[in-house]
């Protein structure tokens, strides 16, 4: 329940609305004896005019922007710094609030752009052949931090293209911080909010079995699961989440993940040396995903200084697509975007070196 606020000195300590859904704007609105519609307009201001002040917010009377700045904030992430790769890739580097940094990336397309944002400062999953995850975990994101890497790069970065989808394949895992992703994902899809369609929202996981029923149940964005093994002895050793929700059981979550329509549930599968590359790997994947309605994008493993693995040859690679080809499975090599700025899957870090 949020309770009428009292004004407070720190103004960081104040409620960022950025962090609310409509419908707790609306509870928060309630509470100042104010109508309802007020959250309304409030959240249109904030998602699509984009405002960042509530002196820009001249829809609202001017009264109310000046109680409204006596117990609310607005903040975003602030650009620290923007890599261009010689792809078009933009990679942009955000401080937080607490001086945490964090990465997200403009990835060009045929006719459109994706943004791919991140849900936590590091991250706790501990997958072998990522990056991020040598920085170890500092702490999830909130729903103004997430959305708020779409806001700001929209309105601050010089001549930002026009963003048609949204990634949540970052800095960590997405359904590791489940309550702010999901409040985002609505404050993303809200008509009032940044108006998305749920078909251009995409949730990348490495296999949280039960958060993946949930989410499910709650809101249908597309799916991607980080798979990248033909079996458990090999996922083990390159995704630690697996001895926990191992492929049996990983397997069945994504069966009952409801794909309205003919969308298919993505397995992202990064190919590496000499491990899950050759064409037996190939066939067991056949075989382990018999019956799963999926596609597959198949990413030839991005090294980044300090890799502990190499990606395959063009040859191998080629093999173990067609492979799948064959056996009727729609399996994309999906290019590797900005990766001589260590842009792409697997390579964001926000450290020091980023700087």
């Amino acid at each position: 329940m949020i309770h009428k606020q009292k004004i407070i000195s720190d103004k960081n300590l104040l409620p960022n609305l950025l962090d609310f859904t409509l419908e707790e704007m609306e509870e928060f609105i309630s509470s100042l004896g104010k109508e309802k519609f007020r959250a309304r307009q409030i959240s249109k201001c904030l998602y699509q005019s984009g405002n960042v002040s509530f002196e820009e917010m001249t829809t609202l009377a001017r009264d109310f922007r000046t109680e409204l700045s006596k117990i609310a904030r607005i903040s975003r992430p602030q650009i620290v710094k923007v890599q261009k790769s010689k792809d078009s890739t933009k990679k942009a580097l955000l401080r937080l609030e607490d001086g945490l940094f964090i990465e997200s990336v403009l990835i060009p397309g045929k006719n459109n752009w994706t943004i791919c944002i991140s849900t936590q400062a590091g991250c706790a999953m501990d997958c072998k052949f990522c990056l991020t995850a040598r920085q170890g975990f500092k702490r999830n994101l909130k729903p103004s931090e997430i959305t708020g890497q779409i806001l700001t790069l929209k309105s601050e970065l010089p001549q930002c293209p026009e963003i048609k989808n949204i990634v949540m394949m970052g800095m960590g895992e997405p359904l590791a911080n489940y309550n702010n992703v999901l409040k985002t994902i609505k404050n993303l899809s809200g008509d009032f909010g940044m108006g998305f369609s749920t078909r251009k929202i995409t949730v990348s996981t490495c296999g949280l079995a039960p958060q993946i029923l949930r989410l499910g149940k709650d809101i249908c964005v597309n799916l991607a699961v980080s798979l990248n093994a033909p079996n458990n002895e090999i996922r083990n050793k390159l995704m630690p989440i697996n001895k926990k929700y191992p492929l049996e059981v990983l397997l069945d979550a994504c069966k009952k993940y409801p794909m309205p329509g003919r969308r298919l549930l993505t397995f992202e599968y990064i190919l590496i040396d000499g491990l899950n590359s050759s064409v037996q790997d190939a066939k067991k994947l056949v075989a382990l995903l018999k019956g799963q309605r999926c596609k597959l994008n198949l990413i030839v493993l991005n090294e980044y200084p300090g890799s502990l693995f190499k990606s395959p040859s063009k040859k191998t690679v080629e093999a173990f697509q067609q492979v799948l080809l064959e056996n009727h499975y729609t399996a994309i090599l999906r290019a590797s975007k900005g990766s001589d700025i260590l842009a792409a899957c697997g390579q964001l870090s926000a450290t020091a070196v980023s700087l």
